[in-house]
């Protein structure tokens, strides 16, 4: 197997993030790459480096205001007297169906759901080059490979077609379903981080081509909060093609892996061509981020019974942070998952 990485995702470099109203210092930081980097060569994987896709496949899934936006909203910033050295919101609008502000204080409102997804200088560049890792592994197994992980930082699944949120910019897991819509009628996407992934089920929530299953911890205490819970299903031609399996706090490998059986026996009912699977590693039982309770070994057998579906997997990297274990976490992952995996 390969693992797909881009140095250019080492720029951003997020100093903050509110959390409970409390500044704290962010844990999204480079530095998730080297001990991620390490996991993937200790099972034995090969680094690639992403091409330049261009912008297109991250306008397939993220509006053109919002690419704009990111694009160009560092600079709009520091032109704020005495604006703040990261572009973080102080103002939401109350729902999404009003007129589009012209300034950028009101853009950052609209784009940015959360004060978890500071902008700074290097933001859009890195998030750029972490949605193209995601689109070369996928192109890779358009091309044939099995399977291949894709190392990409900043994380994406909390981003929306329009909107960025929890750490997440551009929607890498999205992007890579997208790309392999173009060789299969039908694409399933699971997502096993400790949050969930609303970003994700928000830009397929409406299309009945692509499948989103998520497990995570359960969001009516828990960060995303508005979002995750069972009762949603899809909506008009993406009704049933919806799955949430919310767990409660501290649970730890038995019970995530029963909501895995229920999660794979949907995806098998959906028949579909390939898979892309959200790789959080924050539902460990030591992640910073807390909310879960599973083992090293639990990776292990998370990644055994993903590649039990038997079907050409792009593994995206997620949430997973500064942790003793982080890197041995990845390698246990794809251990378990290159030993079993067979297409």
């Amino acid at each position: 197997m390969k693992v797909v990485l881009s140095n250019e995702q080492r720029a951003h470099n997020p100093r903050h993030f509110l959390s409970s109203g409390a500044p704290q210092p962010n844990p999204e930081v480079p530095a998730r790459v080297d001990a991620l980097l390490s996991g993937a060569k200790a099972a034995g994987l090969a680094p690639v480096a992403p091409a330049d896709r261009c912008l297109d496949p991250i306008a397939a899934v993220h509006t053109p205001e919002y690419l704009q936006f990111l694009e160009n909203i560092f600079a709009r910033w520091q032109r704020i007297p005495d604006a703040s050295e990261e572009v973080i919101p102080n103002v939401h609008p109350d729902r999404r169906d009003l007129s589009y502000p012209a300034s950028a204080v009101g853009q950052a409102g609209y784009h940015m759901a959360d004060t978890a997804c500071p902008i700074s200088a290097d933001t859009w560049h890195s998030a750029y080059w972490s949605a193209q890792t995601a689109a070369h592994a996928a192109h890779l197994v358009l091309e044939g490979e099995d399977a291949v992980y894709a190392l990409c930082r900043p994380p994406g699944h909390h981003a929306f077609a329009d909107l960025a949120g929890g750490f997440c910019f551009l929607n890498n897991t999205a992007i890579a379903a997208q790309a392999l819509r173009a060789r299969h009628d039908r694409v399933a996407v699971l997502d096993v981080d400790l949050h969930h992934g609303n970003g994700t089920q928000c830009i397929f929530y409406r299309r009945g081509d692509v499948l989103t299953v998520s497990i995570h911890a359960d969001p009516v205490r828990f960060y995303p909060f508005f979002w995750g819970h069972t009762a949603e299903r899809g909506e008009g031609a993406g009704l049933g093609c919806n799955l949430n399996l919310p767990l409660p706090r501290q649970s730890g490998d038995d019970v995530f892996l029963a909501a895995l059986d229920k999660a794979l026996q949907r995806i098998a009912s959906f028949a579909p061509g390939a898979l892309v699977i959200a790789l959080g590693l924050d539902a460990y039982e030591g992640d910073p981020i807390g909310g879960l309770s599973v083992t090293t070994a639990g990776f292990g057998r998370i990644g055994e019974r993903c590649a039990r579906a038997g079907l050409r997997s792009v593994i995206v990297q997620e949430g997973g942070y500064a942790c003793d274990a982080l890197a041995d976490n990845l390698t246990a992952f794809l251990d378990g998952f290159s030993g079993a995996h067979r297409v």
